[in-house]
C-alpha cells in the first residue's frame, strides 16, 4: 500500500460534497459518551471528529475536550456548531488519524465516531488511539458492520471506485474479532453492542439525491463515472436501499447496523 496516496485519496474524498449530513449520526455519538461513561472533567480526544459529533457530545457532558481531523473544511463547521452551542471546554485542530499529535498517555478517553474507519493503515490508527489514551483510560468508537446495510453501501463504492491497492475494508472495524485483534496488544475488557442507525427519508429518490449532493465517498464515484456508468451506480445503490426499507408506505425507514466498542487501555 502507498500510504502517503491512500491518505491523500481519503483527505480528498472526504472534503468533496457537504459532510453537515453528518449531525443525522449525532445519537450515536450521544450513546457512545453514555457507554463510555465519559465524565465531568475527564480529558477526551475525539479523533476523525468530521462536525464534531462526538466532540460535542463528550464536552456536553462537562469533558475537556480535543476533537481531530485532517480536513480543514469539516473543522470549520464543527467550530461553528460547538458556537452555536455555547460549548466553552471544547477545541479542535489539524490531525490525522495515523500521526496523532499528542504525547503517549494525554486523554482519560479516546473516542471516535465513523471517522476512524477510513485510516488506510488500521493497525497503526488503533496503536496511535492506544498511544495517546492514559493506563486504565478508555477508547471507544462505532463503526459500520461490514454484513449491515452501509457495509454493502461501501462495497458498492468500491465495485464503481476501486480503493487504492492494499487498503483493508474500513467497515471491518464493525467485526467484534477484527477488532479485538488489532487491539490486543493494548486494550482488555472489551465491550461491544450492535446498535441500529436509521435512514430516513421522504422518497428513495431523495435520499439518494442527498447522498449525489452531499456524501464526500458517493459525490467522488459520481464524479469519476460516465453517464452509463452513473446510472447503473444510482439503480444498485436504490435497489440496496430498497431492500432494507421498512416503511410500507413510500418513505425511506431503512436500519443500517453499527458496532459499539468500549475498551479499557491497559
Amino acid at each position: 500500500m502507498d500510504l502517503d496516496q491512500a491518505t491523500q485519496r481519503s483527505r480528498d474524498t472526504w472534503s468533496a460534497g457537504d459532510f453537515g449530513m453528518a449531525s443525522g449520526t449525532m445519537l450515536a455519538a450521544e450513546l457512545l459518551c453514555e457507554a463510555v461513561p465519559v465524565k465531568a472533567g475527564q480529558r477526551v480526544l475525539d479523533v476523525a471528529t468530521g462536525t464534531g459529533n462526538t466532540a460535542i457530545a463528550a464536552a456536553k457532558r462537562a469533558a475537556d475536550v480535543i476533537g481531530i481531523d485532517f480536513v480543514d473544511g469539516l473543522l470549520d463547521f464543527a467550530r461553528e456548531r460547538a458556537a452555536a452551542e455555547r460549548l466553552k471546554k471544547i477545541h479542535f485542530q489539524f490531525g490525522d488519524t495515523s500521526a496523532i499529535p499528542f504525547d503517549q498517555a494525554q486523554f482519560d478517553c479516546v473516542l471516535s465516531s465513523f471517522g476512524h474507519m477510513f485510516a488506510p493503515d488500521p493497525l497503526r490508527a488503533a496503536a496511535e488511539m492506544a498511544r495517546v489514551c492514559k493506563p486504565g483510560g478508555k477508547i471507544g468508537f462505532v463503526a459500520w458492520c461490514p454484513d449491515g446495510l452501509f457495509g454493502k453501501f461501501f462495497r458498492l463504492h468500491d465495485k464503481f471506485n476501486p480503493p487504492v491497492p492494499g487498503v483493508p475494508e474500513p467497515v471491518l472495524w464493525g467485526d467484534p474479532a477484527v477488532v479485538r485483534e488489532r487491539f490486543e496488544p493494548y486494550a482488555e475488557s472489551f465491550h461491544v453492542m450492535r446498535r441500529p442507525r436509521i435512514f430516513r427519508a421522504l422518497s428513495i429518490e431523495q435520499w439518494f439525491g442527498n447522498m449525489a449532493k452531499f456524501l464526500g465517498p458517493t459525490v467522488v464515484t459520481m464524479a469519476k463515472l460516465d453517464a452509463d456508468q452513473q446510472a447503473e451506480f444510482r439503480r444498485e445503490l436504490m435497489d440496496l436501499m430498497a431492500g432494507a426499507n421498512q416503511s410500507g408506505d413510500g418513505t425511506l425507514f431503512a436500519p443500517a447496523d453499527y458496532l459499539e466498542v468500549v475498551m479499557t487501555r491497559r
